[in-house]
């Protein structure tokens, strides 16, 4: 092999490295994540997020996420390599072992948890430390393969995504913050019993309880539509509390009742692949609320900068 083919090929195997750990963060998720982090950081301030917060706030959020997903990934290994969805993840392949994801999400958590308490406060740093915990440790290690409520109780862990962002430009936790919570924490168990229904199969292989598995998929799907129902009427809060306004209102009435159209033909009128049409809504759902919620914060002083 010349020089220039041993260049390419140490290219490629960098660069699929830097893919599998890349990939080891379920960075999808973490940008859900970190986008509703951010949300939460823009509606705690009247004007403009201070840059500190912006800046480092993110990054320390999104380090310690990509951690957390990491640690799931290395514990949910086994089960991973039996479901269609994951068998694809770098530990599964064995592009990337034990050692070397620990040592990364090891390296990423304490990275981001330094940002967080030397450049945002300690509060969003312990706040976001909780979550991590939760979600790496009792959710995957425990609830998971506990209740079929595991992603009922370990949704609040997944929830947290919007206090963190306020805190790290308030450092402190309001009301106005724990709606927004409340929003993602309701929408959870839709948005996962929805893909859920679609791979009951595969979950009851691998010995996960989730609801479909354990109560049945008809079951299932009536407490999907009932989550929806209570999700819409959660999605609502925010203009009625006053952190938004109309804007929001129409935006979060017409995107929830897109959402509960999907709900209801999951209940009477099933079609195969629409749990997974649900669930690839849900997550177009969450964006879409958040962004309104974003856009309808910043139209009056846009509106008021262009009337001055």
């Amino acid at each position: 092999m010349d020089s220039s083919s041993s260049g390419v090929a140490e290219r490629t195997t960098l660069s699929q490295r830097l893919n599998d750990y890349y990939e080891l963060c379920k960075p999808r998720v973490v940008l859900l994540i970190v986008f509703t982090a951010m949300v939460g950081m823009f509606l705690a301030t009247p004007t403009m997020v201070p840059i500190g917060a912006l800046v480092f706030g993110t990054l320390g959020i999104g380090l310690m996420s990509a951690s957390a997903a990491a640690v799931n990934q290395m514990i949910d290994v086994q089960a991973d390599s039996r479901m269609r969805r994951t068998r694809k993840r770098p530990l599964v392949t064995g592009h990337l072992d034990t050692r070397q994801s620990a040592i990364f999400a090891f390296a990423i958590g304490v990275l981001g948890m330094a940002i967080l308490l030397i450049f945002v406060n300690a509060l969003t740093a312990w706040l976001t430390l909780f979550a991590l915990v939760g979600y790496a440790g009792i959710y995957t290690m425990y609830l998971k393969r506990a209740t079929p409520q595991n992603i009922v109780i370990g949704g609040a862990a997944g929830a947290a995504p919007p206090i963190l962002g306020w805190a790290a430009v308030t450092n402190s936790v309001s009301l106005d913050s724990i709606i927004l919570f409340l929003i993602i924490f309701i929408w959870t168990p839709p948005h996962f019993w929805a893909l859920a229904i679609d791979r009951a199969k595969e979950y009851a292989e691998v010995d996960i309880p989730m609801l479909p598995v354990t109560h049945g998929i008809e079951h299932t799907r009536t407490q999907v539509l009932v989550y929806t129902v209570i999700m819409f009427a959660v999605s609502l809060a925010p203009y009625f509390s006053g952190l938004s306004g109309p804007l929001y209102l129409v935006s979060a009435i017409l995107l929830s009742g897109w959402f509960l159209v999907y709900a209801v033909r999951l209940k009477w009128w099933p079609q195969p692949g629409l749990g997974m049409k649900t669930f690839g809504y849900s997550i177009v759902y969450l964006m879409a609320l958040f962004t309104a919620l974003l856009v309808d914060h910043y139209v009056p002083l846009i509106q008021a900068g262009l009337g001055s």
